[in-house]
């Protein structure tokens, strides 16, 4: 069982935790674990409430209750426009009405003012409440009952954008080479969508972390995704500028071809120097009346959320990546000092805030791309679980965020001792009260020049584990979210940006989330080895009892690639690296069963001949007999690429997030190899085999979901 905190909790300090959405006890799977009392008292204090003592507890305690009893309405009211009307918990003879987004009051006559109409329309109101002389304002959001879903089945690959060169790269893939991918899938091979990975702005400076998962900014890009020469001003580049462009551009190559030679490593710092130095010089290129006008638009649409993304970084050049360790008066974005700042360093400020620009309309043209070469869904932008305590997000959205916590896992059978992925959580309380304004915005952003947008860890809109700092993971509490407003301005958000939202729902999820996430029209996500019924000894999922509304892969970047499930190799790549939980000689026998079983169900299947090596290809039809609406294809199976882009549990260990997609030898190959391989096309001519409606056992998100359980509980996407 795992080790919990001392003392254990008494009654009151559990009311006061319970009265906040902490949890007082958990299950690892071993039965019920109460969190200790030290544990509780560092995550309400992380929630503005102070429980050191008795008589602050019980002080705190009647201030809730009190509180709650003068309230007519919570902060934010978030209801589903589904044909029916809303009842509110307000008092009889109240008085309702709802100030519209877009202009315009509704007052509700007195004797049903506790009953909002069915017939609001969507968006993000004010609701306003009068009784006994009192008169109260809360955020009103009404959101469709169901998210927006992909028109037909579809296939796509999955990739990371940074291992996909071309010959035009500088160094690691970009957004034109994005294009490029999206333009050959779809109107080369007819797939629907390219999914990638998060493209959010990483924390400056080197060496820099390669994950993007724990980013500086999960509301803006990288601009190290840019393609340089896609950038309009290149084209106006003139003298010693024009020069100096093109010695980078000839540097880029080098560092390109080192690379692609065997064994070679991405060095996004080495690509970077060379990108900030040539858009430097871009930036620098006067523009025209019409390019001006659009640039000045994009600021007006961005607002504040970009000037304090922009002043951030510059701030970050003159004083470093901590903002914690600034000056007093810099840290916090609302300070006086901080305004002067921003005069001071306004150069450098409208340089990044450039730079999102630039983003922006390539992240637009790269998914015009996809659209234009007949993808349905198109790209899939991916949304990390949070960005990093330290970065720009951190910085500028503080009082939403809590401090001296961190998101991880509970101790488990897997792992004794639990996970501590190191990023800040939102604050419930704080993000009701901001009427969910911080969250939306991230939203809109990721779902602007998607067609999906997959969400990390979805689960984490139920519920996080939080570990104050100081403490082990084994010494954390479970925090509620409002699920029913988070998905409502997730519904919300989707539906205004026309985009399908996939979850990423791997690992430990708690009874009725995933029933809950498919009511609403969130697709989750069927890894192959994990699909088993764990009511009848685990044994493989018949591919007609796959749950419908999900995207079906055979790995996933932090999941061992096909070529070394078939082979072994991620076995005794753990033993090489001391990873492993058992004997070597265990491990390799499950591996080998397993291989076992997925042979005899695919020949019972029909689709894999007595006598044909298990492979793939056969995979892949197993995946196109199921009835899921997306199948997503590791782009790096077109080649037999065995290395995981990410291994979790290492660090300096194995060089995760700089892998380029490499063949079963280990040679890097480009974009444009991959294009011109046979294999490519015989993939895609199985792919295409997929009908546009599946046979369905049940109706979507109706009954109960049995497989998708994987050997461990899985952390968010990149977790060490």
């Amino acid at each position: 069982m795992p080790a919990q905190d001392a003392p254990p909790p008494p009654a009151e300090l559990v009311a006061l935790a319970q009265a906040y959405g902490v949890e007082s006890s958990y299950d690892p799977g071993s039965g019920p674990v109460s969190v200790g009392a030290r544990t509780l008292v560092a995550v309400l204090a992380a929630l503005g409430v102070e429980a050191g003592t008795p008589e602050a507890v019980r002080e705190a305690l009647e201030r809730h209750r009190g509180g709650q009893r003068a309230r007519l309405l919570p902060p934010t009211v978030v209801v589903r426009r589904a044909g029916r009307r809303t009842a509110l918990d307000v008092p009889a003879d109240a008085r309702l009405g709802v100030e519209l987004e877009e202009g315009g009051v509704w007052e509700l006559p007195r004797g049903h003012s506790h009953w909002l109409p069915a017939d609001l329309p969507l968006g993000r109101h004010t609701l306003t409440v009068a009784a006994g002389g009192r008169e109260q304002r809360a955020h009103l959001v009404v959101a469709p009952e169901r998210l927006p879903q992909p028109t037909g089945r579809s296939w796509g690959f999955l990739a990371q954008l940074y291992s996909v060169l071309s010959e035009r790269s500088w160094g690691m893939g970009d957004l034109g080479d994005l294009a490029e991918l999206a333009q050959w899938a779809g109107a080369g091979l007819g797939a629907g969508f390219v999914q990638i990975n998060p493209l959010h702005a990483g924390l400056p400076g080197a060496p820099s972390d390669p994950s993007p998962y724990r980013p500086s900014s999960r509301r803006f890009a990288d601009p190290v995704h840019l393609r340089i020469e896609a950038v309009p001003e290149y084209g106006y580049l003139t003298g010693e500028q024009r020069a100096e462009a093109e010695e980078l551009g000839r540097r880029a190559a080098r560092l390109r071809d080192e690379v692609l030679s065997h064994d070679g490593l991405i060095d996004r710092d080495a690509v970077w120097a060379l990108k900030r130095k040539a858009l430097e010089l871009l930036y620098e290129v006067p523009r025209g009346a019409g390019r001006e006008a659009a640039y000045r638009a994009f600021l007006h649409r961005e607002g504040g959320w970009l000037e304090r993304h922009a002043l951030w970084n510059a701030l970050a050049e003159v004083h470093g990546v901590d903002w914690h360790a600034w000056p007093k008066g810099l840290r916090h974005p609302d300070s006086p000092h901080v305004t002067l700042a921003a005069e001071e360093l306004a150069e450098r400020v409208d340089l990044h805030r450039w730079l999102a620009w630039q983003l922006d309309d390539q992240l637009a043209r790269a998914q015009q791309a996809a659209a234009g070469a007949g993808m349905a869904v198109g790209l899939i932008h991916d949304l990390a679980v949070g960005a990093h305590p330290d970065g720009a997000d951190a910085w500028a959205l503080q009082d939403v965020l809590a401090t001296g916590i961190s998101v991880g896992a509970p101790p488990d059978a897997f792992n004794a001792h639990g996970q501590d992925w190191g990023l800040p959580p939102w604050r419930p309380d704080a993000l009701a009260a901001a009427g969910y304004a911080p969250y939306a915005e991230l939203l809109r952003s990721a779902a602007r020049h998607a067609g999906a947008v997959r969400i990390d860890h979805v689960m984490g809109l139920f519920r996080l584990w939080w570990v104050p700092a100081g403490h082990p993971p084994t010494e954390g509490a479970y925090v509620r979210y409002d699920a029913e407003a988070m998905l409502g301005v997730l519904a919300l958000e989707a539906h205004r940006a026309g985009t399908t939202v996939i979850g990423e729902d791997l690992g430990t999820v708690e009874p009725g989330v995933r029933e809950e996430l498919a009511v609403r029209g969130i697709l989750g996500t069927s890894v192959l080895w994990f699909e088993r019924d764990w009511q009848a000894k685990g044994e493989i999922l018949a591919p007609e009892r796959w749950r419908p509304g999900s995207l079906a892969t055979l790995t996933t970047h932090d999941l061992p690639s096909t070529a070394a499930r078939l082979s072994g190799e991620h076995v005794e790549l753990r033993h090489r690296l001391g990873l492993l939980a058992r004997a070597l000689g265990e491990e390799q026998s499950q591996a080998a069963a397993e291989l076992t079983d997925w042979r005899a169900e695919l020949t019972r299947l029909g689709l894999l001949a007595q006598d044909e090596p298990l492979s793939a290809r056969a995979l892949y039809r197993f995946l196109a007999a199921t009835p899921a609406e997306l199948v997503g294809v590791w782009l790096p199976d077109l080649v037999g690429d065995p290395r995981p882009q990410n291994l979790p549990g290492t660090w300096d260990q194995y060089p995760n997030w700089r892998l380029p997609v490499a063949d079963a030898e280990g040679h890097p190959v480009t974009l444009d190899a991959l294009a011109a391989l046979p294999a490519a096309r015989s993939l895609a001519e199985v792919l295409a085999d997929v009908p546009a409606e599946a046979p369905r056992e049940r109706p979507e998100g109706a009954g109960r979901h049995e497989g998708g359980r994987p050997e461990r509980p899985t952390p968010p996407s990149g977790a060490a």
